[in-house]
């Protein structure tokens, strides 16, 4: 692994305060008014330092593409694992790739394929001859960032492989369990086109991923732009480390202390029951609804509006935080009927009447 930067003063001060082995997490919009409230502004101020010029570099490469971005940072601030689906040729695998660079980590591309093992993700025990013993030989998958390139064409012994990675962080080789390296978040790509020679991905799987993210095509302007940046023989650009995992560490913690008022929380709560069927029936939803968000989709969604708050530097989350990610943490975990896909309704059309019913606190 590359060596860890040293954390700016703010962070070191983050660090000597905030850390939640000190005790327990305590928010820091709980506290007093006044020179404390300021306190927690600056602490955020100063633990987001690198998201702008992350951004940037990651802006030299991917051209618009502003939503993906941002949920790319905020699974990288929540500690959560990303789905990426569209066509191919939008910067999915590109964007990962990028990102991963711009971070001091180890990372890691997988392509899946119908053939493959799981002992190609995880590793494997091989036989020495010389003293009959068996050594233990670790995969790809401990490493801190995973791009897992076209998820569903893997079998499901890979996926199920890859599941004990994604939940438990941590992987079983022959007898032993090995603890995977922190951070360690697995970002994946589909293709929704191509059906052939593919295996839909396991509900348990989809409901490991924080988010799920609908990559859709650029506008004129920005495709205007990629021209003029890749349309070369050598179009790649190579892009500076800018933070390194010491500093996202540091600023997960704060993530984890920003301020969640009771309505809000109350918010979210209301939003996850409206899409289980008995509550959807009172929201005109009636039979349009198989299955419903687990409780991990509250969770989820609590984490990802804390992290964008972040990203927005406030030490507070707003309900707009969380209307902003619903969709992208409750699509893939909402399953619809057969009458609903008979009259071409989604779970997107779903979760966008709930976010328009709902009374917002």
């Amino acid at each position: 692994m590359n060596q860890k930067a040293t954390p700016p003063v703010g962070e070191q001060i983050l660090n000597s305060k905030y850390q939640p082995a000190q005790g327990a997490v305590q928010e820091l919009g709980s506290m007093m008014p006044g020179s404390e409230m300021r306190a927690s502004r600056e602490i955020v101020t100063a633990s987001s330092t690198w998201i702008t010029p992350l951004r940037e570099e990651m802006g030299r490469v991917i051209v618009g593409q502003k939503h993906l971005v941002d949920r790319l940072l905020i699974a990288l601030l929540s500690n959560g694992h990303v789905l990426l689906e569209g066509v191919p040729g939008l910067a999915k695998t590109l964007a990962l790739k990028t990102l991963a660079n711009c971070i001091s980590v180890r990372f890691k591309r997988l392509q899946f394929t119908p053939d493959m093992l799981p002992a190609d993700i995880v590793g494997t025990m091989i036989y020495n001859p010389q003293d009959g013993a068996f050594r233990t030989k670790h995969g790809p998958i401990f490493s801190n960032l995973i791009l897992a390139d076209e998820i569903n064409r893997a079998p499901a012994k890979v996926q199920s492989a890859l599941l004990e990675a994604m939940q438990e962080r941590q992987v079983t080789i022959g007898d032993e369990t090995y603890p995977l390296p922190a951070p360690f978040l697995v970002l994946a790509t589909q293709n929704p086109l191509e059906q052939e020679g593919t295996y839909p991905l396991p509900e348990a799987q989809i409901d490991r991923f924080m988010m799920k993210v609908i990559v859709d095509y650029p506008t004129r302007i920005e495709e205007r732009a990629i021209l003029d940046a890749m349309a070369t023989t050598e179009p790649m650009i190579v892009v500076r480390t800018v933070v390194s995992a010491s500093q996202v560490v540091d600023a997960r913690h704060v993530v984890n202390m920003l301020f969640v008022d009771e309505k809000v929380r109350d918010y979210i709560v209301d939003i996850v029951l409206a899409t289980r069927p008995p509550i959807a029936a009172g929201l005109n939803l009636n039979g349009y609804v198989q299955n419903g968000a687990s409780p991990r989709a509250t969770i989820a969604l609590t984490l990802a509006a804390r992290a964008m708050a972040f990203l927005g530097g406030r030490h507070f989350v707003t309900p707009q935080d969380v209307k902003s990610v619903a969709m992208d943490v409750l699509r893939h975990r909402v399953s619809v009927t057969y009458e609903a896909e008979a009259e071409n309704v989604t779970s997107e059309n779903v979760i966008e009447k709930i976010l328009n019913t709902l009374p917002v606190p």
